[in-house]
């Protein structure tokens, strides 16, 4: 395994939500939020869907993604690009399930596995990491807030972190 996917991989997952962008038909691209989920096999990265959304039309049209990720507390970000999949593998949707899944999937009629790992309605969007560049911030809190009153008071870009960029092809 690579330790900067590693690093990557677990940097966001401190990040409630990222933007996953896709491209529609017409060419246009289009981001939504969406919840990380826990790390498993198959994938580098996981998500959860409804089936019939239109994110996975424009999936199905072209697999090229987008996912940004921004942690207000220590400013740091991170934007990632790489291939989707979709997956309806009913034992990876079991082995990610959690219980708060179920407020996406509410009952609308008398079947019981509605909201629950069983549900027919959920779909899985896997990502493969191509390429990701993030800012890791390696400064405390008050001297990142100095940085930015700085630039702003000189007109200079503060100095917050490093920047990295990553390839998997590197691997």
């Amino acid at each position: 395994m690579n330790p900067e996917l590693d690093k990557i991989l677990d940097m966001l997952h401190e990040i409630d939500a990222s933007m996953l962008v896709t491209r529609r038909p017409d060419g246009h691209l289009v981001s939504r939020a969406m919840a990380t989920q826990e790390r498993a096999p198959g994938a580098d990265i996981w998500f959860v869907t409804t089936e019939g959304s239109g994110k996975l039309t424009e999936i199905a049209g072209d697999p090229h993604i987008n996912l940004t990720y921004y942690n207000e507390s220590n400013r740091e970000w991170l934007s990632v690009s790489g291939t989707a999949v979709i997956s309806r593998d009913r034992a990876t949707i079991r082995t990610l399930y959690r219980p708060d899944w179920s407020i996406w999937f509410p009952a609308d009629d008398s079947d019981a596995r509605y909201g629950t790992a069983d549900d027919p309605r959920m779909v899985l969007i896997g990502i493969t990491v191509a390429a990701a560049t993030y800012l890791e911030v390696n400064k405390p809190r008050p001297v990142v807030l100095f940085e930015i009153v700085k630039g702003w008071l000189t007109g200079t870009e503060p100095q917050l972190g490093e920047t990295h960029h990553l390839s998997t092809r590197d691997t």
